[in-house]
């Protein structure tokens, strides 16, 4: 029989509902797996001993043919999602012991559809990074490695250990969050696929905030199907989420009919930036051919305010960080050092408990919304941010989707890149998206010159993920994409 740990959601829950296996044959293989790969430093939390509660109850509802949509699946959950009765701390040190009463939207969808625990998974402090080097539990290493090299790799951020943990089959997926590509960039460095769906599609109640304008809960899991069978459980209509918008959620799996003819494909030439490394282009150019052979029509679009996003970007989700992290002073939850008085003892905890990047953060975002900059600075990204958004709307008057690449390099060495600003620039093909509310998907699509994932992105219009599953499915069948990073750490 294949190894529980290599099927995917798909292949799980047909085995399951087979009776080929029981969940807690699967939860116990992914158990395994867990511990023997804590060398990568993706899970902060286990929860052996829930996973195995969780499949118990749902091996005796598959007994009794009552199975739901995710009955057995076990999953890992970003630490940004708050679980009830288990410690979620954002990967930050000012979040020590908090231990949440309640439980998030998403996580509570995937439990009611049947879905297992396996644990909380490290990201980046607050979500606020590109590489997942500024956890307070340490940097996740990805499990790929370059060509004749044993050199530790980023796996991406914010959402890095959601991506290694499904790259290295510690589970079969995981929830992650996208603010400025977190979902997208990690999947491309670590050979899986990662959907950030359309602002308002999922409910944000009970996630950690970084940007409220800007946050967006997806899935990574390790193909497209899977990435829909996920999707289908975490969106929907919440009433205690403001931004969660009331419309119907389609069947995601049937949109992945593999026909894609008459798809109309937008290609947008500012998205080919100077410097671009050759086999990025190489990729792209491919995954062109790939869809014109498939019958889709490609055609050439623009968005002229591509090149102001991520200055924007970089405005306004600091701004928003600034406020959302007000909050964290040491007062009712989390860390607390003790000072002369009230001030000192905010002053104290917040210096203590957030790392150097979300304090960067926080002060750029401080900086931007004070007296005498808020106009300069914070009113003029929101309206470079409407004017991203228009450029968007009229382009996909005349497409369905847009191919771009996913990011401008696969993934690099720990401490590889120390300029915040080059970091940054690792979000310079995905942070449109997100300044447009609109839902985009990447998928594995070749490997680079040192035997690394690369991927390409699917953009789509505002709660049209069905059409990015549509197209994403056939780029994934035209793409082969089959590489596995070797077991080194287990």
């Amino acid at each position: 029989m294949t190894d529980l740990t290599d099927l995917t959601i798909a292949e799980a829950r047909d085995g399951l509902s087979n009776r080929e296996f029981s969940a807690v044959e699967l939860a116990d293989a992914h158990i395994a797996a867990m511990e023997q790969g804590r060398l990568l430093n993706a899970f902060v939390t286990e929860t052996p001993e829930r996973a195995l509660q969780d499949a118990e109850r749902s091996d005796g509802r598959l007994k009794a043919g009552d199975g739901r949509p995710l009955e057995g699946i076990p999953l890992g959950i970003k630490d940004l999602f708050c679980t009830q009765g288990v410690l979620t701390t954002a990967s930050s040190h000012i979040l020590d012991g908090f231990v949440p009463t309640y439980e998030s939207t998403v996580t509570a969808n995937l439990w009611r559809d049947g879905a297992a625990m396996l644990g909380k998974l490290n990201c980046d402090e607050f979500a606020m990074g590109s590489s997942n080097e500024t956890s307070h539990y340490g940097p996740v290493d990805n499990p790929w490695r370059r060509n004749g090299a044993n050199t530790s790799l980023v796996p991406g951020g914010s959402s890095g250990g959601s991506a290694a943990a499904v790259a290295a089959r510690l589970c079969p997926g995981a929830t992650a969050t996208d603010t400025g590509g977190s979902i997208r960039q990690p999947a491309t460095f670590t050979g899986t696929v990662g959907i950030k769906p359309t602002y308002g599609r999922v409910s944000r109640w009970g996630i950690v905030a970084f940007a409220s304008s800007l946050d967006q809960a997806g899935p990574i899991t390790r193909d497209v199907r899977d990435a829909a069978i996920m999707l289908q459980s975490m969106a929907g209509h919440d009433a205690k989420d403001t931004t969660s918008v009331d419309v119907p959620v389609p069947d995601y799996e049937a949109a992945l009919t593999g026909d894609i003819r008459g798809l109309r494909v937008g290609i947008p030439g500012e998205y080919r930036m100077e410097g671009m490394p050759g086999e990025i282009e190489s990729l792209w150019a491919t995954g062109v051919e790939w869809l014109k052979a498939a019958g889709a029509e490609v055609v050439d679009v623009s968005l002229p305010h591509t090149k102001y996003a991520l200055p924007a970007y970089y405005i306004v989700a600091p701004a928003e960080a600034s406020s959302n992290l007000a909050r964290y002073d040491g007062v009712r939850y989390g860390l607390r050092v003790p000072g002369e008085d009230i001030v000192d003892m905010y002053e104290n905890t917040r210096a203590a408990g957030f790392g150097a990047e979300v304090r960067r953060r926080v002060l750029i975002g401080t900086y931007v919304l004070s007296a005498g900059y808020y106009d300069a600075y914070y009113v003029k990204a929101q309206k470079v941010r409407t004017l991203i958004k228009r450029d968007f709307e009229q382009a996909f008057e005349n497409v369905d989707v847009m191919l771009t690449p996913t990011t401008p390099n696969a993934a690099f060495a720990p401490g590889e890149i120390t300029d915040p600003v080059t970091m940054y620039l690792n979000d310079i093909f995905t942070v449109t998206v997100n300044m447009a509310g609109l839902p985009g998907i990447s998928v594995p699509a070749g490997l680079s010159s040192e035997g690394l994932p690369l991927g390409l992105q699917f953009i789509g219009k505002a709660f049209d993920e069905s059409t990015l599953f549509r197209a994403a499915g056939v780029l994934e069948q035209a793409a082969g994409f089959d590489a596995q990073p070797g077991k080194w750490w287990a």
